[in-house]
């Protein structure tokens, strides 16, 4: 992070949006809220609006995408996910994503754009990874007015309408922003300004996001897309979001230059290469998924290097075995697992850390690590026994059932283990 100029990101600094590029890496379909004034036709090649792309990536095909823009513009120093939907009901695609170009590019600068609903539970993550600027899309700060905004807002699996979304929501990003500003995070709000509707609220939007600690503020004004609930409310006049800028200028300053990117979007501000890049952006969507079979290690959780006899939930670390052309296999390295406590968090940074890895042979495990591992295409496998049995059957296809038996559950006090390791009697 030392090594980065932040300096050079064309959108919160205007000076530099004719020397500096961004491409908008298209990971994110999913979105959780509905505004009235977006459809959720993101595939098209003949809109250039936020929230629309030519297609999705995944993020290995963002990765060798990326590589690709940077040969074609060098310029580009900001690597960002703005959709089509949102980064966070997308949060595995889009932190992998981030992590592979952190790791690739080191000096890149990464950017987020988000609507704050489920923003909060990465922030660690995005510091630890090095996002650097983050922008929150807050169209109000009132209730009374936002619930006229959007349909409705999705939590998980319950969905919230009217007055009772636009409460959480407004909540969820009041708590986004303030965590992002306590790990040092540049924050930029847009707010979409819709005659009728929240055209004379952007100064009381401004004034609470300087309260909350965001650096900058985009007044966008809204575009009018068929087949919405908003479709008939006429784009607002220069003069008025002139009004509006001028007036939230008191309380932040006013990103005046914004290009109203499409999610896929790449190139200079001034000098847009979206559509030159569209035919290179399919193909990469065409690259085929990383194929397990060809992983070439087993992850083993084990206490002595014998057994197979670790519940994945106790194992601070796991060896790492692989074949040899010698011995039939061998041990390569142990790794530390992540620490516990974690939540989903910690099986999706396992899965990471075993990204090479086919295979976990395990004593248990619960079914949130098992489904995150099976995710990443790392097959676990509950056995008991000899490690390199369990081994020989993932290496050579050979039926796993004769090694799946269970140890009984632990009698001793309060479920804590007290034997050697080698089994229940």
């Amino acid at each position: 992070m030392n090594n980065i100029d932040f300096s050079r990101h064309p959108c919160f600094n205007a000076k530099v949006k004719g020397q500096y590029g961004r491409v908008h890496l298209p990971v994110a379909p999913k979105c959780n809220i509905q505004c009235n004034y977006c459809n959720r036709k993101y595939d098209c090649v003949n809109e250039s609006r936020p929230g629309v792309t030519s297609t999705v990536l995944n993020p290995d095909q963002a990765l060798y995408y990326m590589g690709k823009v940077l040969e074609k513009e060098p310029r580009i120093s900001v690597a960002g996910i703005a959709g089509p939907g949102d980064p966070f009901a997308n949060a595995e695609n889009t932190l992998e994503t981030m992590r592979l170009i952190r790791k690739h590019y080191p000096e890149t600068i990464l950017c987020l754009a988000s609507n704050g609903l489920n923003l909060a539970p990465h922030v660690e993550e995005l510091a630890e990874i090095g996002v650097s600027h983050v922008t929150v899309t807050v169209n109000g700060v009132d209730p009374s007015v936002t619930e006229r905004i959007y349909a409705w807002v999705r939590d998980g699996k319950v969905i919230y309408r009217g007055r009772q979304a636009a409460e959480l929501l407004l909540a969820r990003q009041i708590s986004a922003i303030e965590k992002l500003k306590r790990y040092g995070i540049t924050v930029k709000i847009n707010s979409i300004l819709i005659p009728g509707i929240n055209d004379q609220h952007i100064v009381e939007i401004a004034k609470t996001m300087q309260q909350l600690g965001a650096d900058l503020l985009n007044c966008m004004a809204m575009f009018p897309n068929a087949d919405t609930v908003f479709e008939n409310i006429p784009e607002p006049s220069k003069e008025l979001m002139n009004t509006a800028r001028n007036q939230a200028e008191q309380y932040l300053p006013q990103m005046r230059h914004c290009t109203r990117c499409r999610a896929d979007a790449v190139g200079l501000l001034e000098e847009d290469r979206t559509e030159e890049m569209r035919g290179c952006l399919s193909a990469c969507a065409r690259l085929p998924q990383p194929d397990a079979a060809v992983r070439p290690y087993v992850a083993v959780a084990t206490q002595e290097g014998v057994l197979v006899n670790q519940h994945l939930g106790e194992a601070t670390k796991l060896q790492i075995w692989g074949p040899d052309s010698d011995k039939g296999y061998r041990l390569l390295e142990e790794r530390q697992t992540p620490p516990a406590g974690g939540g989903a968090q910690r099986w999706l940074n396992l899965s990471r850390i075993l990204s090479d890895c086919r295979a976990i042979l395990v004593s248990d495990l619960g079914e949130g690590p098992k489904e995150a591992l099976s995710k990443r295409g790392i097959k676990p496998v509950v056995m008991s026994g000899f490690i390199e049995k369990g081994l020989e059957a993932i290496y050579t296809g050979k039926d796993l059932a004769v090694l799946q038996g269970r140890m009984r559950k632990c009698s001793s006090n309060k479920g804590v283990c007290v034997g050697a390791g080698t089994g229940c009697g």
